[in-house]
């Protein structure tokens, strides 16, 4: 009589091969739908970053956020594809620093710090960084220097050492910045450094709708947060976030400090995607925020 084989404590379960395969198959699917995607195509063809670099396009194209000169700050910049265009689209005076926990290459000619945002002191030294109008430009962008003066090229506090890497950081005129959670508080930024914030931060998703919402929320109040303590008047903002109950009185707090408040979704963005983009235009007076 035929007796099934019991089954080895040390192999997995039935319910776990399924998952495995489960994964497998979506990992599958997502591979499939990134070959056939034809904004990752072209994203290869142009050498940018990612498919998500079309999203700041598009919204760019619509709102024209950017010009020479800018300062642009971008919060959860990795792997880089807007930072990658808002240098391109800010060059050939503007510096684009870009904040993320994730170590990365940085786009040539951005700088970079890496450190979680949400830690008081990542935004204090972030907001040390862009006080100096100078700090993060390009060495071809800065005044000249008087023929006596040949210093040897900058690295900044808490650059890697690692001598291929700084090669090619410098050879971008990027910088890798890490920041020391047990270094002093830097001195307070001026308020005004910035003329543009992106933030396409997002939490590592749950699965669960409203608590990814919730995840996403918090991330969008400490974008804008920043945002009202160094962004120049007139300045402008945009912030990712996943569509949900709390997305109305964040719109009422961007129509505080901004002129004109959006919600965008790009023609980019994945139609299944819940992700949609807050842009706040034109940044208040501190005195017309008082009206």
């Amino acid at each position: 009589m035929f007796r099934p084989a019991l089954q080895n404590r040390g192999s997995p379960s039935c319910s776990s091969f399924v998952k495995v395969l489960s994964r497998t198959i979506s990992s599958k699917q997502w591979q499939a739908r990134q070959g056939k995607d034809a904004y990752t195509k072209e994203a290869s063809i142009q050498g940018l970053k990612s498919r998500a670099a079309f999203k700041l396009l598009q919204i760019n194209d619509r709102y024209r956020l950017f010009k020479s000169g800018q300062t642009v700050v971008d919060l959860g910049y990795a792997p880089g594809s807007w930072s990658q265009v808002a240098f391109n689209l800010t060059k050939p005076r503007g510096r684009v620093v870009g904040v993320d926990i994730i170590p990365a290459q940085p786009p040539r000619g951005v700088s970079t710090i890496q450190g979680n945002f949400l830690s008081p002191r990542v935004q204090e030294y972030v907001k040390d960084f862009v006080r100096d109008p100078n700090r993060g430009r390009p060495r071809s962008q800065l005044p000249a220097l008087g023929e006596q003066e040949k210093p040897s090229p900058p690295t900044e506090p808490g650059a890697e050492t690692d001598g291929g890497y700084i090669d090619l950081e410098r050879s971008s005129s990027a910088h890798i910045n890490k920041v020391d959670e047990a270094a002093p508080l830097p001195t307070k930024a001026k308020v005004g450094s910035v003329d543009v914030i992106l933030s396409d931060m997002l939490m590592n998703t749950s699965g669960t709708k409203s608590r990814d919402h919730l995840g996403s929320m918090e991330l969008c109040n400490a974008a804008l947060d920043f945002a009202s303590n160094v962004l120049k008047e007139g300045g402008h903002f945009v912030c990712k976030y996943y569509q949900g109950s709390g997305e109305k009185d964040f719109e009422n707090d961007l129509k505080r400090l901004f002129h004109r408040v959006y919600r965008e979704k790009p023609e980019s963005s994945r139609s299944e995607s819940k992700e949609a983009y807050f842009i706040g235009i034109r940044r208040r007076s501190d005195k017309s925020q008082e009206n």
